[in-house]
């Protein structure tokens, strides 16, 4: 295998791909990255057996091959390498010689036949949608995935899709965030199906433009594709928890609250909050939100804001980076805030299909 290549390009690339890779491995190959050189292309392709990631850029290739070199050392040598273009050329041995501008070096790779070979799967579904439209369904919801709880299910983000309507839900079992999309074009069967918070975040690293992603999803694994990077997930297997089950059927009242005062307001009284399992007071009354936290070794925090709201006074207590969250990652202009009283759950609602659903908490 001989080549040049950009190098802004191909340090682009590896970034794209090199993330999944974690320091420990029982295979040594799977801490490489997998070159293939073939019809003016080079493609780089890294796997950790549950998540495998492909990207391909241009190349002027002398003469086609595969080679795999080690992921971590080559990310880094490629960052700090000088020069517009880098050559590669990788010998029977897999020693690959790297030389950009006046730096020269050799890297000893394994063999392409150790890399493991992509797993055939049939589709059931395939969605396709913008990019950006993706990208921010992901956003809204993504921080809400379960890290510790028990059940496997949650540790993913559910995509359903029912009568044209794709929805994205995330839930660790205190809140709950969802949003909902028309897709561009969706062809197959309906259904549900959780993909592991990792991959996840990993489809999220690779959008990276304003193109159409593709989904096509099978019963054990999905296909993200964009224009030129590809990943293929393992899914999580089980039923995701029936999340509709707690969003309240009606709410007797509801606010319209402009998003960033509500954050900033939030964010400046937490100020009063030692670390911990602390919680912010939200009263609301009189055509007013109070703001109240205080803690013993820290002190209080006080903070006002107007409001339309004249019903009876309702006092909510909640976890503050839980009430922030949604408002952080939403980019909203308004949210409305429901309710029924100070003990049942609360809704955050606001445009492009979002919904957030947190349950006060019960202090002493």
């Amino acid at each position: 295998m001989k080549l040049t290549v950009n190098r802004e390009n191909f340090y682009k690339a590896i970034q794209k791909v090199t993330n999944i890779i974690g320091s420990r491995s029982t295979l040594p190959v799977l801490a490489n990255v997998l070159l293939e050189a073939e019809n003016g292309k080079l493609t780089l392709t890294t796997t950790d057996l549950e998540i495998r990631i492909s990207t391909k850029l241009d190349a002027n290739v002398e003469r086609e091959g595969k080679t795999t070199v080690p992921a971590k050392r080559l990310t880094a040598l490629v960052s700090k390498l000088m020069g517009d273009e880098i050559s590669l050329d990788c010998n029977e041995k897999h020693h690959t010689e790297i030389i950009c501008g006046t730096s020269k070096f050799r890297l000893l790779g394994l063999s392409d036949d150790d890399f493991p070979l992509p797993v055939d799967f049939i589709s059931n579904k395939h969605i396709k949608l913008k990019e950006n439209d993706f990208r921010k369904m992901l956003d809204m919801i993504y921080y809400a995935v379960s890290l510790e709880d028990t059940r496997k299910v949650l540790h993913g983000i559910l995509l359903s899709i029912k009568d044209n309507i794709l929805t994205a839900v995330a839930t660790d079992g205190k809140r709950l965030a969802l949003v909902e999309r028309v897709p561009d074009e969706f062809s197959g069967d309906e259904g549900n199906t959780i993909v592991p918070s990792k991959s996840v975040n990993e489809v999220k690293r690779m959008i990276d433009g304003d193109g159409v992603i593709s989904i096509e999803i099978g019963e054990k694994q999905a296909t993200f594709r964009d224009k030129d990077t590809c990943l293929v997930t393992k899914l999580i297997e089980g039923n995701y928890p029936n999340y509709r089950q707690v969003i309240p059927v009606s709410f007797s009242k509801v606010i319209d609250v402009p998003a960033k005062p509500l954050l900033a307001k939030l964010e400046l009284v937490s100020l009063a909050l030692a670390d911990g399992n602390s919680y912010v007071i939200l009263t609301f009354d009189e055509n007013k939100l109070k703001f109240q936290a205080s803690s013993t070794n820290v002190g209080e925090g006080i903070d006002y804001m107007d409001i339309d709201y004249e019903d009876n006074k309702i006092d909510l207590s909640f976890n503050p980076i839980y009430l922030a969250e949604p408002l952080k990652h939403g980019d909203f202009e308004k949210v409305k805030i429901k309710m029924n009283d100070g003990f049942s759950p609360v809704a955050i609602e606001a445009g492009e299909g979002f919904l957030y659903i947190i349950m006060p908490m019960r202090n002493r």
